[in-house]
């Protein structure tokens, strides 16, 4: 089951990216990306199967975005707009990757 909410919050997470990268050159298309990714990000537990599934998913296809094109230009400019969703993407990925559980600490049992 975990297994299949990480794939799914993946694929949400690369839709959100396409739809931020559609519509980033608008006022109002960035902020809805970044409120969008910002909420989600927030909202979601902290852990490898959810928070950093959606992260990685959308950081996915913004690292795809900022490939050069063949006809020589990008779908992510290097403008103000640009720089800012590419920073949205990475404090995603920098959140989801500080919440992650500290390894070798396991929950207390009460007897």
């Amino acid at each position: 089951m975990r297994v299949l909410t990480a794939v799914l919050l993946l694929a949400a997470g690369a839709v959100t990216g396409v739809a931020a990268v559609a519509v980033h050159q608008r006022w109002w298309g960035l902020t809805l990306a970044a409120v969008a990714v910002a909420a989600t990000v927030l909202t979601l537990p902290g852990g490898w199967w959810s928070r950093l599934p959606f992260s990685l998913g959308f950081a996915a296809v913004l690292g795809l975005a900022i490939t050069p094109r063949p006809e020589g230009d990008y779908l992510v400019p290097g403008n103000v707009r640009g720089y800012v969703l590419l920073a949205v993407g990475i404090l995603a990925v920098l959140i989801a990757v500080a919440t992650l559980p500290r390894p070798g600490r396991l929950p207390r049992m009460s007897p």
